[in-house]
């Protein structure tokens, strides 16, 4: 593919819906975030305790996953991701503070190559409405979370590929998952199962 066709096609795709190209990732870490949801306020709505196992779906380049993993202390983080240069991009900032406690999974986008009752939280922020298959998705989340494990959802405004909070838990429910509680306004907000 020629240059301008591979910068016309990043561009498409950061303004359309569909995966977020690796090479806007620089835009999700601008500090305006937090007036959507911080790192500070996701970690205390994802009831963190420093020894759980937890798996972040769609990490990007690791906005909050550094404060989840400073939490995690005595814990893991696995952070999953489809595209191995956003993968990259999230251990170089992690490894930047030397935290030591976090690993990366690539996935194929289908399933999730972990053994069952693995994680006791599974969190994505903005990104199931990015993913195609997403009843597969939900029943490899429920096989690999721990009984009693909380999924989390988080959607912000502005994504092209927002979904509605009834959406999210008539999908989340349909795979066996129970609501739990919601956090935020139909604009943006966490919603947490459990298993």
């Amino acid at each position: 593919m020629k240059p301008e066709n591979q910068t016309t096609d990043v561009i498409r795709r950061f303004v359309s819906k569909g995966v977020f190209p690796y090479q806007m990732a620089f835009t999700l870490l601008i500090p305006v975030r937090n007036l959507y949801m911080s790192p500070e306020k996701l970690s205390k709505r994802l009831e963190l305790k420093e020894d759980l196992k937890v798996l972040e779906v769609g990490p990007g380049p690791g906005y909050y996953s550094i404060k989840m993993a400073k939490i995690l202390n005595k814990g893991k983080l696995v952070l999953a991701d489809i595209q191995q240069k956003m993968l990259d991009y999230a251990k170089k900032r992690i490894d930047k503070r030397k935290l030591t406690n976090v690993e990366y999974y690539l996935c194929d986008g289908t399933s999730f190559n972990f053994d069952d009752n693995t994680y006791d939280r599974i969190f994505m922020v903005t990104v199931i409405g990015e993913v195609e298959n997403k009843d597969e998705y939900l029943n490899e989340f429920y096989r690999i979370l721990k009984e009693g494990g909380l999924l989390s959802v988080s959607e912000l405004a502005g994504d092209s590929d927002k979904l509605t909070i009834e959406e999210v838990k008539y999908l989340a429910e349909k795979h066996k998952f129970k609501f739990y509680k919601l956090y935020g306004n139909k604009r943006n907000y966490t919603i947490n199962f459990i298993k």
